[in-house]
């Protein structure tokens, strides 16, 4: 029989590898500076972002050199800054356009995945914003901190759910 630690550690490895990361949300906000609104889908645009979301269309703030096509945040990121902010950051608050479940986001590094039918790539960590912390009047960049996300590149176009699993296409770093 195993000790209780060792099961425990063999239980929650099997959880990870056997519950696939799925979307959990997916948030577009037509113009800079306006509310982040949740879709159920989006269309994922290769080389432009989702359709309808500021950066998109080029109505969003940015320097061409830190611009994004698409931001994602795990939903264990916002849960624990959530937490040091006394606040839920469940609403887009958080600014990123989606939100997957059952999955670091470092995990995501150097990787190719899909979500439904469009295909991306980790493209490099997306650093919180002080205006973060306009729109929530809490300290949201700071509890995010190293944590607050990446950016992706769409490589295919196609449809995103919410529900849909991530899945990655390549085996990953040893």
């Amino acid at each position: 029989m195993l000790p209780r630690s060792l099961s425990w550690l063999i239980e929650r490895l099997r959880g990870r590898a056997g519950t696939p990361p799925i979307l959990a949300a997916i948030y577009v906000s037509a113009a800079a500076g306006e509310a982040m609104h949740a879709l159920e889908t989006a269309e994922a645009l290769a080389g432009q972002g989702l359709r309808g979301d500021r950066y998109c269309t080029g109505a969003g703030h940015w320097h061409p050199v830190e611009s994004c096509e698409l931001t994602l945040i795990s939903q264990q990121d916002l849960e624990r800054a959530g937490r040091r902010l006394g606040v839920g950051l469940d609403r887009g608050q958080h600014r990123r356009n989606l939100v997957v479940a059952g999955l670091r986001t470092r995990d995501l590094a150097h990787r190719r995945f899909r979500i439904g039918s469009a295909h991306f790539e980790y493209w490099k960590p997306r650093p919180p914003c002080g205006y973060l912390n306009q729109v929530t009047g809490e300290n949201t960049a700071r509890a995010l901190g190293p944590h607050s996300g990446v950016c992706l590149r769409i490589l295919k176009s196609g449809r995103i759910r919410v529900g849909d699993r991530l899945i990655f296409e390549d085996p990953g770093p040893d």
